[in-house]
Formats: C-alpha cells, structure tokens, sequence
C-alpha cells in the first residue's frame, strides 16, 4: 500500500482473503441463556475486540454493509456506526485510543500495541508494517483497510485531495425523476476538511403551517425539491478542533450526551452521512378523505404503487464546535470541549399534541390529545382538502443545544470528566405551539437536558468507566404535578462498564441503572431493545456479559447474555445470542448462531405474542419518527390488553458456510429459521378474547405453537480481474410458512457490478429483482409486482 501525498483509504473493490466469519416451549430462552453462559465459561482464550460487532466485518463499501444488515448478519445500530465510520475514515497515524476502537475486528491489546508501535517508529507510512511488525495479522488488515487513511507527513501546504460521489436509484414503472445524491468531501492546507451532501426529495411534504380555520395542520404536497442537508468545514490540528456545519458529539460512557454511536466516543465528528439506498419501496399516495368523501387515493391507482424511497439521513447536531485536544497540567493532560447548535427538526406527524386542548399526551382516552391532522393546502384555502398520513413534517421546530465536556487525563486509559448540555425548544407551525407526544423521543413540555461526571481507570487487562448522570425536563409541570403517578421533571441514571482483557481473551461487564423519569434524548448507552416513552435509556435496571474473540487463530465467537428489569412493572427480560464460526480448510468457512429474545422471562411459551419484528435499518433515528413497515410489523392491538403489551419471545437460529473455490470467488449459503410468539397466526384455534376482569391472562389458550418463519440465502461475489467486482444475491423469505394470506413471501436476487478505472473513478450498477409470492389482498394489488429496481453510482477521487 503505498501511500500518496493525499488522504486516502484502501482502493475500492480491493481483493478479500480473510473468512467472515420441533417448535420451542416454555422455558427455551432460560435454557438457551444457560447454554450460551457455559458454552462462554467453557471457550478457550480468544483475541478480545474492541467495539462491539456482531461479526468479523469484511467489507468494501457501503453495499456491502447493507447487505450484512439486510441478512442479520449486524444489527441497525451496527449499520449506522459502520456507514458513518466508512465516509469519516480513520487517520491511522493520528487518530486517538477511543476512534481505533471504534475500527472493526482490533482488539483491545491490538490497538494498545498499535499506539505503542505508531509512537517507536514515528510515522505508519504503509500499513503493512503492522503486519510486518506482528501488531494485527494480514486478514485483520485487510479487514480494515477500507475504513483507515494515511496522510504523509510534511506534504505540501497546499496540497488537495477529495472525492466526489453520485448515487441514483429509480424502479421500472416509477415515472419520477430518481431518487438522488449528491455528496463531496475536500482537504487541503494541512488541516482544513471541507464537505457537502445534497438530497434530491420526491416524497416529502413541505411549508407546514397552522391553519386556524381548521384548528390543524396543512402542508404543500410533495414535489422535486434538493435539500441540502450534511455540511462542513473543519480546521483539525494535534491541540485544537473547530467545526461549522452538521456534526455529532459524545463523551464518556454515552449516557449524558451522545450521538455519534461510537462504542467509546470522545469529543466530535463532522457527519456528511447519507445512507445507502433503502431497502423497500414507499407507497406513492398517502392521502386520507380528510373534507372529501372519499380519499383521493380511493379510486387511483396510486393507492396500490410503490416507487422509490428517497435517500434518508440522521437530524443531528448544526452549529460550531470547538475543542482544546490537549493541554499539558501536572502528570497529565486536560481536555475542553463546548457546543453550540440550532437546528430546524423535523417530526414524524403522530408524535405531536396540541397542548391548548390537551392537558397530559399521555392521555390515550382523550381524543383531544391525538396528534393534530394535516391537511393538503389548496390554492382556494377554504375549500374542502384531503389530509396526509404517515408523514414526516420538516422544519416542525427549532432545537437549540448548547454544552461541553472537560476532563482530565492522567493517561490515555485513566480519566474524570464533567459533561453537561440543555436544549430548548420553539415550534415554527405559525404561531401555534404544540407538544410531542410521550411516544416521541424528545419530551414534550418545554426545555430539557442532563448533567453527569464520568471516570475512567485502566492498567494492563482491565479498564473500568463509570458515569452517574441527571436528566432534567419541563414534563412534570407540562403534565401537572396533581397527579398520582406523575412521571417527569427529570432522574437520575448510572452505568459501570468493565473490561477484563488478557491474553487472547476478553469478557466484558455492565452493569446499569436508569430511572423511569431519566428522559434524556442524547443518551445512548447500552440498553434493552424495549422502548419506555419513546427512550431505551430509561426504567431499566439490568446487566450483561459478552465474551467475544478467538479460541483458535480459525475460530470466531460473539456471545452475550443480557438480562434487565423494568422497575416501574417488575418485568424481567432477556436477549441472548451466541454466534461460532470456524475456517475448516482454506476454502470453507461454515458458521452457526442463536438468538433469543423474551420480553418477558415469567411468561414463556406460544400463547403469548411477542410484536413487531426488528427490522431493517433504514437511516431513521427514534427522534426522527420512523413509522413502522405494515409487511413485516404486526398489530395485537385487537388480541391484547389495551396497552397493546405484548411479553412473548422470539427465538432464531442460523447455519452458514463460505466457500471460497478460487481465491477470485466466494459463495456463501445461509439458512435462518426463527419461532416467534404471535397471536394472529394459523396455529391457533378458537382466539380468546381480552378478558377486562384478568389483564394478563394469555389469549389464544387453545394455540399449538409458534409462528415459523424461515429465510435462505445464496451470494456470490467474484473478481474476474482486479479492477472489476461481481455480487449476486438471492434470497428467499417466507413469514408464518403456515398461512401464505398472512404476512410476507418473497423472492429477492440482485446483481451488482463496479469497474475502478486507474484507482481513482469508479463506475458501479446494481439491479434488483423483488418477487412478492404470498396472496395477501395488498399483494395481489401491488403495483409494481414483481418489483424491477435500478442504481448507479459514479465515484470519483483526486
């Protein structure tokens, strides 16, 4: 890897060596979380890794991590790290302990060797030293090489280099201009970045407004509109940072303020991220009757075609940063960081109130505290108008954040540190204040934000971080404080996470407690997947262990076991996983995992239902009101209590194999076949009805087992030539096996083609065959079906 007089990665489209790695009953979850806990206690030594990935992560771009989390392979939290890690890159002779972390596949004592090998020679001026140097081995560098770049020391002051990309995506019969972006990114004068990312939107509705006449909403319509949402300019020396324009900032344990989803995060980064195409297709009319008689989709063919998604982003912070990286005091160093951003958000249209008729959103009888209707604005504004529906509504407020950090470090693993920040919110609806509903992530009422102390301790295997923290919000008084369960004002929270790494083995530990009334939007620490009030973070009380590494220089394992409590309801519930793969021989690599989860450990068994399924990722954070996808989610609001609880499990395993026959190819079948709680399904008799006088008595007592869902894929990647990669997909995806009327059966294949011309522009083409098989009435109607989808991206680097 020779290294240009730019920044650069690993070349596109670089050549791959390294291997990636009867129906259940009541008590399964408990039995598997006590195998997978011996199963850990009984593994050999492994590598430790240092963030926290499903799977070793071998990939090239972006695609190829959206074919990762589309097979379950890594998880939507996952995905979104990894996407944003890719389009930052990581300076390998600059970054910092806590961004190599963040690197796939490294390990705790990998990266520490990495530190101290970066500061015996001076300067990595090619990567393959490391290896040379028996720091990381050749397949983990390979493994990284797309996410890392060296910039020479001494280059010309005026040196340049960037890159500039396009991506379009369209489907046969969508008559609309494609879907598109445009990004670019820049450095030059040695320590200037600058970078820019433009959305072309079709789908998005735009100017909402109040509308007194009709005490609402109303909105134009969608239309083509560029947007230009991910911007930078950032001056980065080895003591001071500045940044204007759209970034992401955390500190500590992530639990006072985070939003960068780094594993350990410390200070800020620029983000121009936006995500790789979506994976399913949008409807094309979302319009209800409203003031009409009949919606105007009723009768419009419309209402039964999808087309293609716009490309979607995270809302995160806009505004300046500035940071002093380092100043020397005593035996150690102190760091300052402080922030500033207004932002004008957007909001999923359910996640509103109007607080002038509504006295607590939390009120799901009054009908006065449903969300306010929006309505389609029309020339004449008085004349009758459909609404909207399942819309995101841009521009809905303006989210002013101001805070900082400052630690002291007494060396690079040992640290305290004060983080604080507040937020206030001003509606721009026209005048009209409203409120978020208590499903939202931001809480409703007014003005919020937290304060928390963290520490850190580290020597030879183990490090230890702790943070204590204390929210503050505007909800109790929003609300009322007359009531009996008032719930708001603020609470406290508190995690302890430690490592123990030595030899070739880690086993990690959190502990954490966070309070019902800890309702702060910019904590991200490790949490149950369950949701109270629209947070993770919030009325839990739980742990988990993880041990992750290699027993054997050929054997992969990620497991954990975590285990959390709910204290406002006293549910316990658990998620465990357990994943082995094993390189047999040089060309076979096979892998199988399990994982279960239960939503609630005391109510095992198939006549309880467990809900929505987790799905893909798609580019939405909870702030942003992602709505649930109808093909894959399930209402029990009709079989369950009225709270909708669902407290089933779900339980899924899968086998795998990777072949590689010549070094220039690689195939990879896979089969998933999972068991999952759920009421409404064909192995049931004789439904029970919700019973008022017994909430939690289960229904569908006469049920025979669980729902089967099952899924297999093949791909297949090759390359003929050097310059030139080929990927082929096919995946066959069948929920409730059972019942073909019920949910979703699919076959899905795709073909992918990128050609690099002289390492620096690269042309690539995908297309996407998406066949529906199932005979639900929405499928029999769907157009188009079945789905024919195009993308190109064109890339260049200078």
């Amino acid at each position: 890897m020779p290294v240009r007089h730019a920044p650069r990665r690993a070349n596109h489209l670089s050549a791959r060596t390294c291997a990636q790695a009867s129906a259940p009953r009541r008590g399964l979850l408990a039995i598997a979380a006590i195998t997978a806990a011996a199963l850990i206690s009984t593994l050999a030594p492994a590598t430790a890794r240092a963030a926290e990935y499903e799977t070793f992560v071998d990939i090239d771009d972006e695609d190829d991590l959206v074919e990762l989390n589309a097979a379950g392979d890594i998880s939507a939290e996952t995905f979104d790290t990894l996407v944003e890690l890719l389009r930052r890159g990581v300076d390998l002779n600059k970054a910092p302990r806590e961004d190599l972390f963040t690197l796939p596949n490294l390990s705790y004592a990998e990266v520490d060797a990495l530190l101290r090998f970066r500061t015996e020679v001076g300067f990595i001026t090619d990567p393959a030293m490391l290896v040379k140097a028996g720091v990381i081995d050749a397949d983990t560098l390979k493994s990284i090489a797309a996410f890392i770049y060296i910039v020479e020391p001494g280059r010309r002051y005026a040196a340049t280099s960037g890159k500039i990309r396009l991506r379009a995506a369209t489907t046969v019969g969508d008559k609309r201009v494609p879907a598109m972006v445009l990004d670019g990114q820049l450095s030059t004068l040695r320590h200037l970045s600058l970078g820019v990312a433009g959305v072309l939107l079709r789908d998005r509705v735009s100017d909402v407004r109040y509308d007194p006449s009709r005490n609402a909403l109303s909105a134009e319509a969608p239309r083509v509109q560029p947007v230009l949402p991910k911007f930078f300019a950032q001056w980065d020396t080895d003591r001071w940072a500045i940044l204007a324009g759209t970034y992401r900032a955390g500190f500590g344990q992530r639990l006072t303020f985070d939003n960068t989803r780094n594993y350990t995060p410390n200070g800020f980064y620029r983000d121009l991220t936006i995500y790789p195409r979506p994976v399913r297709l949008n409807a094309l009319c979302n319009e209800g009757a409203g003031e009409l008689s009949q919606s105007p989709c009723q009768d419009d063919v419309d209402h039964k075609s999808y087309g293609t998604p716009d490309f979607r982003w995270q809302e995160t912070l806009q505004g300046m940063a500035v940071g002093l990286k380092r100043l020397d005091a005593g035996i150690g160093w102190l760091q300052a960081y402080a922030f500033m951003s207004v932002k004008a958000k957007t909001v999923y249209q359910y996640q509103l109130y109007d607080p002038a008729i509504c006295e607590d959103p939390r009120n799901d009888t009054d009908v006065r505290c449903n969300s306010p209707d929006v309505y389609k604005r029309q020339p004449d504004l008085l004349a009758p108008t459909s609404e909207f529906a399942y819309q995101k509504l841009p521009r809905m407020y303006r989210d002013t954040t101001a805070g900082g950090n400052i630690s002291y470090f007494f060396n690079r693993r040992s640290w305290v540190g004060v983080t604080g920040y507040g937020t206030d919110v001003t509606w721009q609806t026209g005048g009209k204040p409203l409120g978020f509903q208590e499903s939202a992530r931001v809480p409703f009422g007014g003005p919020f934000g937290a304060v928390g102390v963290n520490a850190s301790w580290g020597k030879r295997w183990s490090d230890l971080g702790i943070e204590v923290s204390r929210s503050f919000d505007s909800m109790l008084k929003a609300s009322g404080s007359d009531k009996t369960d008032p719930r708001g004002g603020g609470g406290y929270a508190a995690i302890m996470r430690h490592t123990a790494a030595w030899g070739r083995h880690e086993i990690e530990t959190i502990v954490r407690y966070y309070d019902r009334n800890f309702a702060n939007p910019y904590a991200r620490p490790l949490a149950g997947p369950d949701v109270y009030e629209g947070q993770r973070a919030r009325d839990e009380a739980g742990f988990r262990v993880r041990y992750i590494g290699r027993p054997t220089k050929k054997t992969f394992v990620n497991s954990f076991v975590n285990f959390w409590v709910a204290p406002s309801t006293r549910t316990p519930a658990i998620f465990v996983r357990l994943r082995v793969d094993h390189q047999v021989t040089r060309w076979w690599t096979p892998g199988v995992w399990f994982e279960g989860r239960d939503k609630n450990v005391g109510s095992n068994g198939p006549l309880y239902c467990y809900g929505g399924d987790v799905g893909l990722a798609d580019g939405i954070d909870a702030s942003d009101g992602a709505e649930g996808d109808p093909d894959i989610v399930v209402d029990y609001a009709n079989v369950e209590t009225p709270a909708n609880r669902c407290r089933g499990e779900s339980v899924k395993y899968n086998i795998q194999s990777a072949f590689f026959p010549h070094r220039r190819v690689k195939l990879v079948p896979r089969f998933q076949h999972r068991f999952i709680g759920d009421p409404k399904s064909n192995s049931v008799d004789n439904l029970n009805q919700y019973n008022p006088e017994d909430p939690d008595a289960p229904v569908g007592k006469s049920r025979t087992g669980y729902r089967q869902d099952i899924s297999a894929w093949l791909t297949i990647t090759t390359r003929p030539i050097d310059p030139l990669r080929v990927r082929a997909r096919l995946r066959y995806q069948n929920f409730a096996i059972d019942d073909n009327a019920y949910l979703e059966q699919s076959l899905w294949s795709f073909i992918d083609v990128g050609y690099l011309i002289k390492k620096t522009f690269l042309i690539q083409a995908r297309y996407d065959l998406y066949v529906w098989l199932d005979k639900r009435m929405s499928t029999l109607a769907r157009i188009p079906s079945p789905e024919h989808r195009l993308m190109l991206t064109l890339e260049s680097r200078f």
